[in-house]
């Protein structure tokens, strides 16, 4: 005990499952099973009617199906009618023939020689049936109905033999008592394995000879109703146990815990701890192999039910090394002990994990928002947005009529280089490949004079989509949050009457020929 706790930790209590030992809980009204712990199944068919008929057309199965009593009864009464009758026809040839009265006459052959009466008779029958042949009562050949009574007695003796001995052979060698030596646990558990909630039961081989090709299933009896309303009593759902995976297949030379997993497939997909208490439903567990020494199938059951199911145990292990060999010790075979196990259902727990968490929920951060700003702006749809507003922002930001015809007919050249720009947007957009042919020749003049008029007062204008860079333009996309600015008392765009008269003459002169 003391070696447990220091590998399972102090918080494992180890806990007898013993049905031997006595337990303080209150006793629970013990209700029918449908299978029993030893495998009996508690069934019983009545009210057969005419169909009874039908045991007499399979009568050697019927025979071994009985109980050993009737099967000895059976046999005994069966060989002790057959010589009696056999030899009361013996009796009979030998009194019509009038044999008995010349028994001691030397010159008189009778058909069976030295049969006097009946005792005479049976033991000729025996002699003859069984072969033992004493030599000093045999058939003469005065008598051919002897003959003939001597070969229907030994085909009939054959049949009898076949048929008796075989039904004893057949149910001496039924597999039914090597399920004796193979064990089940008394109670199944359900913890958690691999992260996942199983129930988990454990079996075990006895003896040394192997159960090849061992297989085992699992069937879950539960009364339930349709939603049609039909009920249906007893109603029989697989418990998959590895058939997918070859779990099933069972390599049964030392014991083994059985595990199935609780998923959404699982008919125990929505039982909790508190659930379980008020459930009523039995497990049927199906163990089948061949017997290596006699080859024949071999098939063990046992059922578990509702009070059999520990929520939160585990089973202890029996395996140990010694020298040269592995130990499996049997006394612990039963025994669980606890472990932390979530007392809610896995379907609770789906649905709990599929709730979004207020804390697990994104919270954009300043630098996002920012980021965020800057794709828009570099956007085609938030430029134009962005000039629509800047358009309606007051009478600053509006363009004389020939200004706005030359930026709507280099719109779609100004936003496929805004779009590449925004790749780098830390360099301008006003180079002199965004502006139109005239003013990229007024920026390859020289001089101061020219710069002066390539700056043109561009803002007084307002001629933003060629003039303004990246970096202006996410400045233009947080304007319509705030408030227009005001345009101040002396801007030329009050000032002047026309806003033709501030450009230079050359941009008149452009404006003039379009």
């Amino acid at each position: 005990m003391a070696a447990l706790r220091r590998k399972f930790g102090e918080d494992y209590q180890v806990v007898n499952t013993n049905r031997a030992t006595t337990f303080a809980a209150p006793v629970k009204k013990k209700r029918q099973r449908f299978v029993d712990k030893n495998g009996r199944c508690n069934v019983q068919h009545g009210n057969l009617g005419g169909e009874t008929s039908r045991y007499l057309s399979d009568l050697f199965t019927t025979l071994v199906d009985l109980k050993w009593r009737w099967n000895l009864l059976i046999f005994i009464l069966t060989y002790t009618i057959a010589w009696l009758v056999m030899a009361s026809m013996w009796w009979i040839i030998a009194y019509i023939r009038g044999d008995l009265n010349h028994g001691h006459d030397s010159s008189y052959t009778p058909c069976v020689a030295n049969v006097y009466n009946f005792p005479s008779a049976f033991l000729f029958f025996i002699e003859t049936e069984a072969t033992i042949g004493y030599g000093y009562r045999y058939i003469t050949e005065k008598c051919p109905e002897g003959i003939i009574l001597f070969l229907f007695q030994s085909l009939l003796g054959s049949i009898v033999d076949a048929f008796l001995i075989g039904c004893m052979f057949i149910k001496m060698s039924q597999p039914k008592k090597r399920a004796e030596t193979l064990m089940f646990s008394q109670d199944a558990v359900i913890s958690q394995r691999d992260g996942k909630l199983c129930l988990m039961f454990r079996v075990g081989n006895l003896r040394n000879s192997h159960m090849v090709s061992a297989q085992i299933r699992c069937k879950l009896i539960k009364s339930r109703q349709t939603p049609e309303g039909e009920f249906l009593p007893l109603d029989q759902c697989e418990l998959d146990v590895g058939f997918g995976t070859g779990a099933d297949q069972l390599f049964l030379v030392s014991p083994l815990t059985i595990c199935h997993e609780i998923n959404p497939k699982s008919p125990f997909f929505d039982l909790s701890q508190r659930s379980l208490m008020n459930e009523q439903f039995e497990i049927v567990v199906i163990l089948e192999g061949i017997v290596e020494t006699t080859g024949m199938t071999c098939q063990a059951r046992t059922s578990y039910t509702e009070d059999e199911v520990l929520w939160g145990h585990r089973f202890l292990p029996v395996m140990s090394l010694e020298e040269g060999f592995f130990r499996v010790d049997y006394s612990q075979f039963h025994s669980t002990f606890e472990v932390p196990t979530p007392p809610y259902s896995v379907k609770e727990h789906e649905e709990k994990n599929s709730l979004p968490s207020p804390l697990s929920t994104p919270t954009p951060t300043l630098t996002d928002s920012h980021s965020a700003r800057r794709d828009r702006v570099f956007s085609v749809d938030c430029i134009n947005t962005s000039e629509e507003r800047g358009r309606r922002g007051g009478a600053g930001g509006r363009l004389p009529s020939k200004l706005q015809r030359m930026s709507s007919s280099g719109k779609e050249d100004l936003q496929r280089k805004v779009l590449l720009l925004s790749s780098h947007h830390s360099e301008k957009a006003c180079s002199t490949g965004d502006l139109p042919l005239k003013l990229q020749r007024l920026s390859s003049s020289t001089g101061p004079e020219a710069e002066n008029r390539l700056q043109l007062k561009s803002l007084k204008v307002g001629f933003e989509p060629m003039t303004q860079s990246t970096g202006d333009l996410y400045q233009h996309s947080l304007a319509p949050t705030l408030s227009p600015a005001p345009v101040p008392m002396h801007s030329p765009l009050l000032s002047a009457g026309r806003p033709e008269d501030n450009l230079p003459a050359k941009l008149r002169k452009m404006n003039a020929d379009r």
